[in-house]
């Protein structure tokens, strides 16, 4: 029986009698007794090896060397003689976290010598043995792809700020740290010295929200003196990296037009206010913010800094109803500093933009005529009662308000501040049939309150058309004349020449006025009500007639009424 037939027997002879009687161990033997699954490399000559192992004798199973008892495992060259020949060959082959028993006979250990008084002469040796670690000195960063976005603005390149999420483990699967345990990304610049020589070599060229498992070898790690209790000596590190975040400290502002309304005709400037809807995202589309959500337009003025810098430039030279995308670098943003749990430190930030509209605070109402008839005999101006038909909506073309939803157009009386300043304007000068486009900066309108469905400081925008035109008399007054009035008056208002004037007449006069379009009264109120109030201001005596006594004494005394009213 030879000397491996008789050791395997040895192992089961907790269950049976074995009796041996072996011929000389002309070779090393190997027991693979536990093989990892997956083995991407095997130990080959001129590797560099880092394993575990128990040293035994054959013949009595006595310990007498483990790397265990150590708590540092062992670390050599294979096949160049740093080890016994025995362990040279048994070695070979191996994967990491492979577990094998290698018998090696006395000419390829330590001979009819033995060694220090521990091995003894011709003593066949056994090795229990954990490989740990494989590594050669023509290697090379190893860098594999584990998934990549399906689009990448921009590779990761020496003098770049990254931040990356990383777990890092030794070749054989132990976890030595992880950023994900601290829930706090790894943030540094590449290729400045501030990582070990392989991860800056590992992390170039990548994407953001790219996976990547980077195997960096000893030399290109911490060497010979490992780091601390975590990492021991000549490690090879495995680091699986998702890159979070990249920018470079020369980065600027960039903007990418979505969509730009056609017939711009005017652009953001510097000291224009500026309404917004916006979605804040972080490089790996995490969202940190957005106007949507709270159902409300950002408002505020443009590089005046209110916002941050970034945004300010990102600001400049935008359309109503444009859409863009800005994608600012800390250094534009918030910094290294960040803002408490809401942004970390040296965060690149993406803002898809939209804006809803912008003025100046020294814009005036912008009117611009769409429909004039041909003949316009009288335009509307102070004191007219108007009926007009509107749409008012929102620079994006949002409906706020319609005369539609009434059964008749909406009545007002022009300078009577029934409607807002930038209306009135707009309504000023009009035709009957004539239409019109207004636009409102909000210090025309409604200013930085909300109205109703009116946001705040919005600008809005009026299609007007007018359908009826009353000429009106000042505030004050219930009738006027036009141009001059009869000389004298009471001979004119007598039509009867009776020298008295009742109800009857007075009214009578007043109407023929009116029609002959030589006097006005007060529209919008009913004109029996008006005549009347008129005669019984007159009738001072209260007696039912006006004689001309009771008229002249009211305009010598130049009663306000009398003047008011006739």
């Amino acid at each position: 029986m030879d000397l491996f037939a008789c050791f395997q027997l040895l192992l089961l002879s907790h269950l049976f009698t074995v009796n041996c009687s072996p011929g000389p161990l002309l070779d090393v033997v190997v027991d693979r007794y536990d093989i990892p699954k997956v083995c991407p490399r095997e130990v080959e000559i001129e590797d560099f090896v880092r394993y575990h192992f128990n040293g035994t004798f054959f013949e009595d199973g006595k310990k007498f060397d483990s790397s265990y008892d150590r708590d540092k495992a062992f670390i050599s060259q294979v096949g160049l003689g740093r080890l016994i020949a025995g362990m040279d060959r048994g070695l070979l082959g191996m994967c990491v976290n492979e577990r094998r028993r290698v018998i090696v006979p006395p000419h390829l250990a330590y001979g009819s010598i033995g060694t220090g008084g521990i091995i003894p002469p011709d003593a066949v040796l056994v090795y229990d043995v954990l490989l740990l670690d494989i590594w050669n000195e023509k290697d090379k960063v190893e860098i594999r792809t584990l998934s990549k976005p399906a689009s990448c603005r921009r590779t990761t390149a020496a003098s770049d700020f990254v931040r990356y999420h990383y777990n890092g483990t030794l070749l054989s699967g132990e976890l030595f740290d992880s950023s994900y345990s601290r829930n706090a990304t790894y943030d540094t610049y590449l290729g400045q010295g501030d990582l070990i020589k392989g991860m800056d070599e590992g992390l170039l060229g990548m994407c953001v929200g790219e996976r990547r498992l980077i195997i960096v070898p000893p030399f290109l790690a911490y060497g010979e003196n490992g780091y601390g209790t975590m990492i021991p000596p000549q490690a090879t590190l495995v680091f699986e990296v998702l890159m979070v975040d990249v920018f470079n400290p020369k980065d600027d502002v960039t903007v990418e037009a979505k969509e730009v309304p056609k017939g711009c005709t005017r652009t953001t400037v510097t000291g224009d206010y500026i309404r917004y809807h916006y979605n804040g995202t972080f490089q790996d589309g995490t969202v940190f913010d957005s106007s949507y959500q709270r159902n409300s337009t950002y408002n505020t003025y443009i590089g005046m800094g209110y916002v941050i810098q970034g945004m300010d430039k990102a600001l400049q030279g935008l359309c109503i109803g444009e859409k863009r995308r800005v994608v600012i670098p800390p250094h534009l943003a918030y910094g290294e500093k960040g803002v408490g749990d809401f942004i970390p430190g040296s965060a690149v930030l993406v803002f898809d933009i939209h804006v809803i509209d912008f003025h100046n605070p020294k814009d005036p109402v912008n009117i611009k005529v769409t429909h004039k008839p041909q003949e316009c005999n009288m335009r509307s101006e102070a004191d007219d009662l108007i009926q007009y038909r509107y749409n008012c909506s929102l620079m994006d073309g949002t409906l706020l308000y319609t005369s539609d939803q009434y059964d008749s157009p909406s009545v007002t009386t022009l300078g009577a501040n029934n409607v807002i300043l930038g209306l009135e304007e707009g309504l000023r000068g009009m035709c009957v049939g004539e239409r019109r486009e207004v636009v409102i900066p909000p210090h025309f309108g409604h200013g930085e309150n909300e109205a109703g469905v009116v946001p705040r400081s919005a600008v809005l925008f009026f299609e007007l058309e007018l359908v009826e035109l009353q000429k009106g008399v000042p505030e004050g007054y219930m009738f006027v004349w036009v141009g001059d009035g009869p000389d004298p008056l009471f001979p004119a208002m007598d039509l009867d020449g009776d020298k008295q004037v009742p109800l009857e007449e007075f009214s009578l006069f007043i109407r023929l006025q009116v029609q002959g379009g030589k006097g006005r009264l007060r529209p919008g109120i009913d004109v029996d009500s008006i005549i009347k109030d008129m005669f019984d201001n007159q009738d001072r005596n209260k007696d039912g007639k006006i004689v001309e006594d009771e008229l002249t004494v009211t305009e010598d005394k130049g009663s306000k009424q009398a003047r008011d009213e006739l």
